[in-house]
């Protein structure tokens, strides 16, 4: 198993993401009932479970043996993954600076001066409060 400083250095695709999503709403499944969960026409199982194991690799989500098949479960928070999801940005495309996100917001106008207020009292609460 691998800690979670580990798992926050791999990226998921989209369908991991999907299937991740699976497992956050429902907590632990069988393969089976996580093909189950999806509309016709569903993904193959063997592709299913291969995405599964790679989850597993990348330390998303363990395992249980029953017998010979495994029944699955999350290892990181959906909360933990978006924080590290949107820390990678952040580091990515805005040189580490939070700063800089609400600055483009800004510029591009995609945050009203309303939702900065907001944000701006959130902050001052968040540091009285420590």
């Amino acid at each position: 198993m691998k800690n979670q400083n580990e798992t926050n250095i791999f990226r998921l695709t989209a369908k991991e993401e999907e299937v991740m999503n699976h497992f956050w709403v429902k907590g632990e499944l069988f393969v089976r009932e996580l093909l189950n969960m999806y509309d016709d026409p569903k993904p193959h199982f063997n592709t299913l479970s291969t995405i599964v194991r790679g989850l597993e690799e990348k330390g998303y989500i363990g395992h249980q043996s029953f017998g010979n098949t495994y029944r699955y479960y999350p290892l990181i928070s959906k909360e933990d993954y978006k924080k590290g999801a949107l820390m990678r940005v952040v580091n990515k495309y805005f040189k580490s600076s939070y700063l800089g996100v609400v600055s483009s917001l800004i510029e591009e106008e995609e945050i009203s001066i309303d939702e900065l207020k907001m944000l701006i009292k959130r902050v001052e609460e968040t540091n009285k409060a420590k």
